[in-house]
């Protein structure tokens, strides 16, 4: 459990010491971690394009981080009290918008 929490401290800071590609993952991961969270359905097309459009196609190592930064959010939204929730939520609905994740 401490390691577990150890990664969720780490997840602000993940970007500035990794490469492009695992700042693409960090960010996403908070988005696909909050679809449920947030009662949202994403588009699944517009998920793959945004990868598309963003991710080198030879990076090995984005699935994996991607599922890392994943599961990180999800473990840190359940710690969210209903303020946070709310807040968290109307950002990630007005970001899924933007990117076409929801209509």
């Amino acid at each position: 459990m401490k390691l577990l929490r150890l990664l969720i401290a780490a997840i602000p800071v993940w970007p500035s010491i990794v490469g492009a590609s695992d700042d693409v993952a960090h960010e996403l991961g908070s988005m696909l971690a909050s679809e449920k969270f947030c009662e949202l359905t994403y588009n699944q097309e517009a998920i793959a394009a945004y990868i598309e459009q963003n991710v080198d196609e030879g990076d090995m190592g984005f699935a994996s981080m991607l599922r890392l930064m994943t599961t990180g959010h999800s473990v840190g939204l359940k710690e969210l009290d209903e303020s946070g929730k709310s807040a968290h939520c109307t950002q990630i609905r007005r970001v899924a918008k933007k990117y076409n994740f929801t209509e």
